[in-house]
């Protein structure tokens, strides 16, 4: 799986049942952990920025936070636990028409909330947009821990 991440509110993509409509102006939008049944939304969402987010499979839906405006999903990120150590913050996606109105740093500051909660010691995120994970309290560490990355796909 691979995993980029526009940035902050460029990312991602398209809401609820109807991306082509998810409503404007001042709307109240809620930041609140995904329920069951809203998985095929998140994907439709994600799905909207196919190089950005290029993702083969998902967290469980337990894992996402969403972003809901009039009904629709706006927004999402998960966090993805894989030890007390470690979490990620991944697939964040914003639709197109709510980017540049903080959603994208409400999201990842839910899931570092749910990783206090769960006593993680660190999160991390793979991303291609380094300065809006700064803004959220990520740190970029040079010669601190390097990620490394092998190529696996004889195309690319």
């Amino acid at each position: 799986m691979t995993q980029r991440e526009p940035n902050s509110d460029r990312p991602g993509a398209g809401g609820g049942d109807d991306l082509d409509a998810p409503g404007h102006g001042e709307e109240h939008v809620a930041v609140r952990p995904a329920q069951a049944g809203e998985l095929p939304a998140i994907r439709r969402l994600i799905g909207l920025y196919p190089d950005e987010l290029v993702q083969d499979e998902l967290p469980r839906i337990s894992s996402f936070f969403v972003a809901e405006s009039n009904g629709s999903i706006i927004g999402c990120c998960a966090l993805q636990v894989y030890s007390r150590r470690l979490a990620e913050v991944r697939s964040l996606a914003i639709h197109p028409d709510f980017r540049g109105k903080g959603l994208a740093a409400q999201l990842v500051d839910a899931c570092r909330r749910r990783g206090i909660e769960r006593r993680v010691r660190q999160l991390f995120a793979v991303t291609s947009e380094p300065g809006f994970f700064e803004g959220c309290g990520f740190t970029v560490h040079t010669g601190w821990k390097t990620a490394v990355f092998a190529n696996l796909d004889p195309d690319a």
